[in-house]
């Protein structure tokens, strides 16, 4: 899933809540300075000029390009910036007041001291601004990683321009695929690769060149692809090339968003396409589902607000649950393992430990017992490895601590913390294992195109009946190409039900 590409001021939403912020600041500190220590939204008149500055300010932000390469202006040409912006707003403040013979109540020293304070505090503000985006910009890893799949004699000119702007860009190239054989026949496709002798020499001098991964295209490249931390990948094709539309349809499988050039724009077999730039080409982007700016970031707050109740309920859980733990198993109280989340980028996720200390080292021995086949996840009735599971009850079930977590979803409750560091979401897909991931096939990387959750389509759908791992990327799949705000909060109503359906029976 892939955001909407944002055009126009509304992509500087922070800078314009910094600036509406800062400019009723400097008139409640002109107040102060001309008239005395008290709210001046408290008096009549000055509410009135408040509110026309308010007004005039939103317009001038929706009819001019105030905001228009904000980013890569120098201080002198932002204070510049920052004047005529105050002036602006104070030219249709007066102008309105003026139409509705209202000037005279405007107050030409609470303008002047407003726009003194106003000038200094914008430009302070915005810089800091600056500075805090630059920053979070510069680190790598914060960055998307997009693979380059072009000619070999591209190359050159296409790695300038990504890599140029290493402070705005919001994507780092992490690896290139030589496109050249896609010249030949499908049919032909592997004997032109193990053909062309030179590859191994070509790949090698680009990889010490820009260190990183240069591949021939091949079904090892796009495997490689499938099984790495790929966010993007960018088709840059010659105008003497076919389109690679069999490729386009591998990548679009495994959920990957993928950038291509204008001769794409008539086939039909890509739904969805959005028009944006990738450092400076313009591209066409066609991805799995596209959502909204303004529904992605209700979605993160929700994650956040989730978040910060689920971790407050954790650590009263923590109280009650961590000695039982220890007593039945001593040991950490948290069991922590790298997981696989969205495009292969690898976190760590937390959980209460409802196992054993050796429960890894003895799966391999269980994994015959495994329900779901091929080993693509893990899931067995009467796992020996869990706290306690020796104890049964009258109906001859597992009856211990470590039951008793899992059963109630108490063990899950410390991913609340992976939520609000924005590595899980509330909603999405389960995580796999390093292990799991690497047997994952094309269409089996969809699910892993978003942020993985706590909970999803799957385990609301009944997950003790699903054996069948291509039902649950079925399932997954349907969850992504749907996805909506509503059935988010569809899907945590009926995981709140479940949970306490499955406690009650207990």
């Amino acid at each position: 899933m892939n955001k909407k590409h944002i055009n126009g001021w509304l992509k500087h939403a922070d800078f314009i809540i910094i600036d509406v912020l800062v400019m009723q600041l400097s008139f409640i500190i002109a107040y102060w300075l001309h008239v005395e220590f008290k709210n001046p939204y408290n008096s009549e008149n000055y509410a009135f000029q408040a509110v026309v500055l308010l007004v005039s300010q939103l317009v001038v932000i929706a009819f001019t390009g105030s905001y228009a390469a904000i980013l890569r202006r120098r201080w002198f040409d932002e204070i510049v910036a920052v004047v005529r912006y105050l002036a602006e707003i104070i030219v249709t403040a007066l102008l309105f007041m003026f139409m509705i013979h209202l000037s005279s109540v405007a107050s030409r020293l609470q303008i002047g001291f407003t726009s003194v304070t106003f000038i200094i505090l914008d430009f302070v503000f915005r810089t800091l601004n600056k500075i805090v985006i630059f920053r979070t910009r510069s680190s790598r890893a914060d960055r998307k990683s997009v693979v380059l799949i072009t000619s070999e004699r591209l190359i050159p000119e296409a790695m300038t321009k990504l890599t140029s702007d290493t402070v705005f860009s919001d994507f780092t190239v992490t690896g290139i695929v030589i496109m050249d054989p896609m010249t030949q026949k499908s049919d032909e496709l592997q004997d032109a690769v193990s053909s062309i002798t030179d590859w191994d020499e070509i790949a090698h001098s680009f990889e010490r060149e820009y260190e990183i991964p240069v591949l021939p295209l091949s079904e090892e490249a796009v495997e490689e692809i499938g099984h790495g931390w790929v966010d993007e990948i960018f088709i840059l094709q010659p105008d003497d090339m076919s389109f690679p539309g069999n490729l386009v349809s591998d990548l679009m499988e495994m959920g990957i968003t993928v950038n291509y050039s204008l001769s794409a724009i008539n086939d039909d077999r890509w739904p969805g396409m959005d028009v944006r730039k990738l450092g400076s080409y313009k591209v066409i982007t066609s991805s799995i589902h596209f959502a909204s700016v303004g529904d992605l970031a209700i979605k993160r707050g929700m994650d956040v607000v989730g978040g910060i109740i689920g971790c407050i309920i954790t650590g009263i859980i923590f109280i009650f649950v961590a000695p039982i733990i220890y007593i039945k198993s001593p040991g950490p109280i948290f069991f922590s393992q790298e997981r696989v989340g969205r495009n292969g980028r690898t976190f760590r996720m937390y959980k209460f430990r409802s196992m054993y200390m050796d429960a890894e080292e003895r799966k391999a021995a269980l994994m015959s017992q495994n329900k779901i086949g091929d080993g693509m996840m893990f899931k067995m009735d009467d796992d020996p490895r869990i706290i306690g599971s020796e104890k049964k009850d009258k109906k001859g079930r597992p009856a211990g601590i470590g039951n008793f977590i899992r059963k109630t979803s108490l063990d899950e409750f410390p991913q609340f913390f992976n939520v609000l560091k924005g590595e899980m979401s509330m909603v999405g897909t389960r995580p796999p294992t390093l292990d799991e991931w690497q047997k994952y096939k094309m269409n089996h990387r969809v699910r892993m195109s978003i942020r993985p959750g706590l909970t999803g389509m799957w385990q609301v759908s009944g997950r003790s009946a699903i054996t069948d791992f291509n039902e649950v990327v079925k399932l997954d799949r349907e969850y992504i190409e749907n996805w909506s705000v509503s059935l988010d909060v569809k899907i945590i109503l009926k995981t709140i039900a479940v949970v306490f359906m499955r406690s009650g029976a207990l």
